[in-house]
């Protein structure tokens, strides 16, 4: 398997929005899930040759230097080191000099860090624990250690947000020159205190001015030389010059994420982490206590696992890949599902046509940019 995620479930304090399986910290915990994480990865490791590797959380800049010390020794110890991309999500936050620093040694090429608005009101109607001069600071921090790929994570349609305070941070972040840029409308996920607020009226949504907001982001992105791949997603090249074809990823795109989207197989570690694997997909417990108790006892802390039916799985794959630019090429889609795209969804595709939402190509079929906007209503048609 070439493709790994690892899920660390850890945060200062749980964010307004996010409906993702975190908790807040705890010294003792952490020490033990840093064991179980290790004996996953031990029982996992002959089945194992990351080319991409993706800690993702919650908050995996929360651990500190000796938990990470674990990690990579075990790791090192278990050959799983060497992966082409390797991407860490961080806090702005939770970053030292040395952490960076440790990280990047061990091979590291890759930080993510959740910056989500540079403007202090909205930070904190978002439940975010640190400040807009923390993410500058952080940023320096990370290019100080020897980063040259990194990513800042921003959101739009916050509740109290204008498109001027959008403007601003979008201006603000694309100076700071990243190589990676990806943006996320607010989503009102239940169980979280921003549903709560929506519900009791404290928020609103106003989809007019997110879809300006969206158009702002992809034209701002667009003139300062990001290559949008992905409906949320940036990247620039490594050198200027002629615009890559519609098929080509841009030099620092995230391509452990291209493989979520092209229907390849990974191995989630973690609680709450998914794996895809021959077929088959498998879900670890949503509990740090259970996860655990579970390696603890020598056995993998997996609660459920459904093998999808080939046309269910393919379905799937297809709507995953149309979030990007490129749509599905029909015979890559071909290779990689065994069905034919156009055929099986002949009457999908044509109403997304009707509604120009898609385009299709002599070679391909892909979403306009009007579709991308709406990218997961559209997915949802080419389900099985």
């Amino acid at each position: 398997m070439a493709s790994a995620y690892v899920h660390v479930p850890f945060c200062a304090q749980k964010c307004s929005y996010c409906a993702f399986f975190s908790e807040p910290s705890s010294g003792e915990t952490i020490n033990r899930y840093v064991t179980a994480l290790i004996r996953e990865f031990e029982l996992l490791a002959a089945d194992l040759k990351p080319q991409t590797i993706f800690f993702g959380g919650g908050t995996p800049s929360l651990l500190n230097l000796w938990q990470w010390e674990q990690i990579l020794t075990a790791m090192d110890r278990l050959n799983l080191l060497g992966a082409a991309e390797w991407t860490v999500e961080c806090n702005p936050a939770t970053i030292s000099l040395d952490k960076a620093k440790l990280l990047r040694s061990a091979g590291v090429s890759r930080l993510s860090m959740g910056v989500q608005s540079l403007n202090e009101a909205l930070l904190e109607r978002l439940g975010r624990v640190h400040t807009r001069e923390m993410a500058f600071k952080s940023f320096d921090i990370l290019r100080q250690a020897g980063f040259e790929n990194l990513n800042l994570d921003l959101m739009f349609a916050i509740p109290g947000q204008t498109l001027e305070d959008w403007r601003e941070t979008l201006g603000e972040a694309v100076a700071m020159g990243s190589e990676h840029l990806s943006s996320y409308e607010v989503i009102y996920e239940d169980d979280t205190p921003l549903f709560a607020q929506l519900k009791a009226g404290e928020a609103d949504v106003n989809e007019d001015l997110a879809c300006i907001m969206y158009e702002e982001l992809v034209a701002r992105a667009t003139k300062a030389g990001f290559w949008q791949y992905e409906v949320a997603n940036f990247a620039k090249r490594k050198l200027a010059g002629e615009v890559a074809k519609s098929t080509k990823l841009p030099d620092f795109a995230c391509r452990h994420n291209v493989n979520y989207w092209r229907g390849g197989s990974f191995y989630g570690l973690g609680p709450s982490a998914t794996s895809y694997v021959q077929g088959v997909r498998m879900k670890n417990w949503s509990n740090t206590q259970l996860y655990c108790e579970q390696l603890e006892g020598g056995k993998q802390a997996i609660e459920s696992q459904e093998k999808l039916s080939p046309l269910a799985r393919a379905g799937e794959t297809a709507a995953f890949g149309l979030r990007m630019v490129a749509g599905w090429p029909f015979e890559e889609f071909r290779q990689v599902t065994g069905y034919d795209l156009h055929r099986e969804w002949e009457k999908e595709i044509g109403e997304l046509v009707r509604q120009g939402w898609g385009q299709v190509e002599p070679e391909s079929f892909h979403l306009t940019r009007q579709g991308l906007r709406f990218a997961d209503a559209a997915a949802e048609m080419f389900l099985r």
